[in-house]
């Protein structure tokens, strides 16, 4: 795909977004990322700043299919990925595909369910399959998991597992909206919401297409060996008991390309691996007694502060696009 194609698809995926999310350019850009880098998305905040609407704007201007999980504390993970059911008439177990076989699956509020149920995604947001009774069902391409929490202090929720956040790209957090969004979105929505007038305005194979170009962004050996020196400084951080994992350091790279390629660049900068650094590796940090002492937020702006500090003292490379 030719760079003028990109910037207008891309153009047309984001403008039709903040159709929706307004004021929001940067949660909007970041998950245009994640759906480009074949990555998956988790959007965390309060109730009632535009999670979900967010996840469905994104999804409904993308021309694909698309399923929706409402996750509460009784969901089984059979719910997710499906059932085998004994057909009587051709005496043979018949797979039911759930809700997981689809290109954009939105997962509500993924924190409410129990760790057990949670685990049910594991496999397929890391291997692009399903594995029901010893047979394994292949997902279709694309495939990305959009998934909304509230912060864990609130009532009803479970923390997410380490391997669950590890398998999430990038973390988003929408914010409040400054008072002039807030008071457009009373008049804009007064009457009808804005999402159901929504249209898809790229197609699967437009996606797709996008998608291959994003894999083909150049990545010098120095922009490599730069995010592998930040993601080795968090695990030797003496504030931090857990570290980046080395999937986290791939998808660093992946979402740079993304980056890059939205930019209208073929090569990857060092400025992608800083732009990204927190939103890719903060949710998969866990930090040590020295920073653990307050609420999520609280320490999700320590973590931030931490992945700063090592971006400044990690020499950065020269000459490598």
């Amino acid at each position: 795909m030719s760079a003028g194609a990109f910037q207008s698809l891309s153009g047309a995926i984001i403008d039709s977004v903040e159709r929706v999310i307004d004021g929001k350019r940067t949660p909007v850009e970041l998950a245009l990322t994640v759906l480009l880098a074949e990555g998956h998305l988790l959007i965390e905040d309060v109730p009632g700043v535009g999670k979900t609407m967010l996840a469905r704007a994104l999804a409904r201007s993308v021309h694909c299919t698309v399923n929706r999980i409402q996750f509460t504390p009784d969901l089984l993970p059979s719910d997710i990925t499906g059932v085998s059911i004994f057909n009587q008439g051709s005496r043979e177990f018949e797979f039911k595909p759930g809700p997981v076989f689809a290109n954009i699956v939105i997962g509500d509020e993924i924190n409410r369910a129990s760790p057990k149920t949670q685990s049910a995604l594991l496999e397929s947001m890391e291997e692009r399959q399903v594995t029901v009774d010893g047979v394994t069902h292949v997902l279709a391409a694309p495939f990305t998991v959009v998934a909304t929490q509230n912060p864990v202090e609130m009532e009803g929720t479970y923390p997410l597992p380490e391997a669950q956040r590890d398998r999430f790209m990038i973390r988003v957090s929408m914010g409040y909206p400054d008072a002039a969004a807030e008071l457009a979105m009373l008049r804009q929505r007064e009457s009808s919401s804005p999402l159901d007038t929504l249209e898809a305005v790229v197609t699967t194979e437009q996606l797709l297409a996008m998608i291959h170009t994003v894999r083909g962004v150049f990545v010098s050996r120095a922009v490599e060996q730069y995010a592998v020196a930040i993601a080795q400084a968090t695990r030797d951080d003496r504030d931090l008991r857990l570290g980046a994992s080395p999937r986290a350091t791939l998808q660093l790279v992946r979402a740079a390309k993304a980056r890059a390629a939205l930019d209208g660049r073929e090569f990857v900068l060092p400025d992608d691996i800083d732009a990204l650094a927190v939103p890719v590796f903060a949710h998969r940090l866990i930090p040590s007694s020295r920073l653990s002492g307050g609420a999520s937020a609280a320490q999700s702006s320590s973590l931030a502060d931490v992945i700063y500090r090592i971006l400044a003292a990690t020499p950065v490379p020269l000459g490598s696009a």
